[in-house]
């Protein structure tokens, strides 16, 4: 009887990350928070527009960081090719600019 062959050795995973890996990660956490202000500016302080501009700049800052940054350290900003990402998040802050800036006050 041949021996058995010694049973192949289990590749470990590497520990897990805490903390963003990439530069753009970081960055991503980044637009997130400020995207979280403007919209507790909207909801709690009642100036929606604010609020909205705030947001439509954290798109815009997201759109131009996906713009100039490598793939290899673009982590979340990285979800499609990347003239569509910044041509999408561009797009969006775009119209809640002009959007926040167009619609008229109600009256109370």
């Amino acid at each position: 009887m041949p021996p058995e062959p010694a049973p192949a050795p289990v590749p470990q995973q590497p520990p897990r990350r805490k903390y963003p890996s990439t530069i753009g990660g970081a960055l991503y956490i980044l637009v997130l928070v400020a995207m979280a202000v403007g919209i507790a500016i909207t909801w709690l302080a009642h100036d929606w527009r604010l609020g909205i501009r705030v947001v439509a700049g954290a798109l815009a800052a997201a759109a131009g960081l996906r713009l100039v940054m490598p793939q290899r350290d673009a982590g979340m900003l990285a979800v499609r090719p990347r003239l569509v990402d910044v041509a999408l998040a561009g797009t969006v802050a775009a119209i809640l600019f002009v959007l926040a800036a167009n619609i008229p006050d109600q009256p109370t």
